[in-house]
């Protein structure tokens, strides 16, 4: 435990209030690549601006420096305090993961400290943080992360296999007086498990069968997942505005791919915009992403998809980074991706970045809980057996 933390008196954050359009910066001086200097640095050592940071340790400068410095200093370090986890995590924190709810600071130390086992040469490099909020409503940042290890340790998934991980993770948090008190954090599980060479199907068979923590989630815990954070009515509609209007904005495109018909893809992304997903997916431009759009459609006909958050930062004049929180409900009655249909009820949850700029999506990372999904057939396949 740190000093600050031993002298400070915590309290619970819950539930996480909801973001305004005054709490969106306007500009990038507290940003991602202003403080690695166009990924010049990983941590420079000026920490950049100062922001108002109420109740946070007073060695942080900005929320940019709190989330990339505390991430390096938990996973990274030669020291590698996994425990100071319990001085930047709430007692009580509520993170949903891949697998659903878990709860406290302590139960993510184990899990940090399993991790850190199975790849003791694990980085955590920062691709993008998206922030928006205060010290007053709390902070919402969404961390883009590139995880790379190599697998010389046991996990949950087997003996050590020695293979390299290379692959985005996203960790949306609520954080307030140094405390993250709500996380929403896809690992992107099926790709880790396919670069060590597992058969992905046959894991999601084990784990329905001896499920990990908080699986299956319960409809209280997917209810939760769904609204937590989120507005009662989207600032679109509460404060509307003239001109380009992010939150309009991200709701219309999700809505027009995933519940339309599609014509936002042609109208709102750049025509050779660059794309990197859940399971290794990757690739560029708008004929490869309707086929992506068009195989989970196909899987899912009756696929009813909302959007649950939206913050950003930015203007006009120098594009801007959107943060989009999204949930879905559908039934698992195509084949193809996810083999013969079940007619299972599914549900999956997801993060999407862009960066835009003139109005257009020019570049998009967006990650789900697609071992999760996999997990959810099997449970059903294994039921109709």
């Amino acid at each position: 435990m740190s000093e600050f933390d031993a002298t400070r008196q915590r309290r619970s954050h819950h539930p996480a209030a909801p973001l305004s359009r005054r709490h969106m910066p306007v500009g990038f001086d507290i940003s991602l690549r202003n403080y690695t200097q166009g990924r010049s640095v990983r941590i420079p050592a000026d920490h950049g601006p100062a922001q108002s940071l109420r109740g946070f340790d007073p060695d942080y400068r900005n929320i940019v420096d709190y989330i990339v410095r505390i991430t390096h200093r938990i996973w990274e370090t030669d020291a590698r305090e996994v425990a100071y986890i319990g001085a930047c995590y709430a007692p009580d924190s509520r993170v949903f993961d891949d697998y659903g709810l878990q709860l406290g600071s302590a139960k993510i130390i184990a899990d940090t400290r399993h991790t850190t086992g199975a790849f003791p040469d694990i980085v955590l490099d920062a691709e993008e943080v998206i922030w928006a909020g205060d010290d007053e409503v709390g902070f919402h940042t969404s961390h883009l992360t590139r995880i790379l290890g190599t697998n010389d340790g046991p996990s949950r998934y087997g003996p050590a296999t020695g293979a390299k991980i290379d692959m985005p993770v996203i960790a949306n948090c609520v954080a307030l007086e140094n405390d993250i008190f709500l996380e929403h954090v896809l690992y992107n599980t099926s790709a880790m498990l396919k670069q060590l060479g597992l058969d992905l199907w046959a894991e999601a068979e084990r784990l329905a069968a001896d499920p990990p923590p908080g699986w299956p989630r319960s409809p209280e815990v997917w209810d939760e997942l769904r609204r937590a954070a989120a507005p009662e009515w989207p600032l679109s509609l509460a404060e509307p505005v003239e001109g380009f209007d992010p939150d309009a904005f991200a709701r219309q495109v999700h809505d027009s791919i995933w519940n339309g018909d599609g014509s936002a893809l042609e109208a709102d992304y750049a025509p050779d915009f660059p794309f990197e997903g859940t399971t290794e997916r990757k690739f560029a431009g708008q004929a490869a992403y309707v086929d992506y759009v068009d195989a989970l459609r196909t899987a899912f006909p009756d696929l009813a998809h909302q959007v649950d958050e939206v913050y950003w930062m930015g203007n006009d004049a120098e594009g801007f980074l959107i943060s989009t929180r999204w949930s879905a409900e559908g039934s698992h009655a195509g084949g193809g991706l996810y083999r013969e249909p079940t007619g299972a009820p599914c549900q999956i949850w997801g993060i999407t970045q862009w960066r835009v700029e003139g109005g257009q999506i020019a570049q998009e990372w967006q990650l789900f809980n697609e071992f999760d999904l996999m997990m959810q057939i099997a449970r059903a396949r294994r039921g109709a057996d």
